[in-house]
């Protein structure tokens, strides 16, 4: 969980709703966030980026996630389930209308869905190099 201490306005890094906090970015790094005049931001992104300069000429065969692609489903493949954003009460609210998008799906793709007890979620990763990413 990433949320903003209504106080410093401080970033922090949680593991889940009542877990150990890891750490924090500290509010200096994000002053764009303050537009809106409440200190909130319009969208959430997250996203994954491995870099490729492509030295010998084929993609990077850095993994992305668990190293399997999301149709291989739990177990396998890496994912988020449950996404949440925290409203201007800060509270945790279920993010809807998500959007998925992959790059280069032959090398590092995205699957998601809404319902049940994973609320809204995403299978993510890939490979990287392989047969249907050279």
């Amino acid at each position: 969980m990433i949320w903003k201490d209504p106080k410093k306005g401080n970033w922090w890094l949680q593991l889940g709703p009542s877990g150990a906090l890891v750490g924090y970015w500290p509010s200096s790094l994000f002053t764009h966030l303050g537009a809106r005049g409440r200190g909130g931001a319009d969208m959430v992104q997250f996203g994954g980026e491995a870099v490729n300069t492509r030295p010998s000429g084929s993609h990077t065969p850095t993994q992305m996630g668990s190293g399997r692609f999301p149709g291989e489903g739990y177990g396998r493949a890496a994912y988020f389930r449950n996404v949440q954003v925290v409203d201007w009460d800060n509270n945790l609210i279920p993010a809807a209308g998500l959007r998925l998008l992959a790059d280069h799906p032959g090398c590092y793709d995205i699957a998601g869905g809404q319902g049940g007890a994973w609320g809204s979620y995403f299978y993510y990763g890939g490979p990287g190099r392989n047969v249907r990413c050279p």
